[in-house]
């Protein structure tokens, strides 16, 4: 038997004002539209912003359903948002951040599987990575220069 190790680079940075200034600004983006969340079942509130080519910035947030869990994750819907409003358009950021009813999230939290699977999507399609920013409500950030950093083993179109 041989063991395969892998391997993640994450940036971390201290506080939100040490990104760079565009970086910083799009988590603030993602920051403000958490208020649009409808979570009303999870009281989880969770919102992403993503920085196109062109330099416009979309955000979404989760919206959940009585049918729970049929509702959609934030990067669900910014990524939709993206391919209907910029057909075409090149994503090269996100910022992902989250804020609980229940408890103060101070640590960033990243994307959920389903939502790793659909951020590879967008880049295998575009043929471009997707740096991905997370932030809880406080705390420190976490940066990886894209989603395959956080699904390794992936599956994409090469694999069918």
């Amino acid at each position: 038997m041989n063991e395969l190790e892998l391997k993640i680079k994450v940036k971390v940075f201290k506080h939100l004002h040490d990104l760079k200034p565009a970086d910083e600004a799009l988590v603030r983006a993602a920051k403000h539209a958490l208020s649009d969340s409808y979570s009303p079942y999870s009281s989880f509130k969770v919102s992403a912003a993503v920085l196109l080519e062109n330099g416009e910035i979309l955000t979404g947030t989760n919206q959940e359903n009585a049918s729970f869990p049929a509702g959609i994750c934030a990067e669900g819907t910014v990524l939709s948002a993206a391919s209907a409003l910029h057909p075409g358009v090149t994503i090269r950021k996100m910022a992902v951040t989250v804020k609980s009813v229940r408890q103060v999230i101070n640590y960033p939290v990243s994307p959920c599987g389903i939502c790793r699977q659909r951020i590879l999507e967008y880049e295998t399609r575009f043929n471009s990575d997707i740096e991905i920013i997370m932030m809880g409500e406080e705390g420190e950030v976490y940066s990886v220069s894209s989603i395959k950093d956080l699904l390794p083993l992936h599956f994409s179109k090469a694999d069918l």
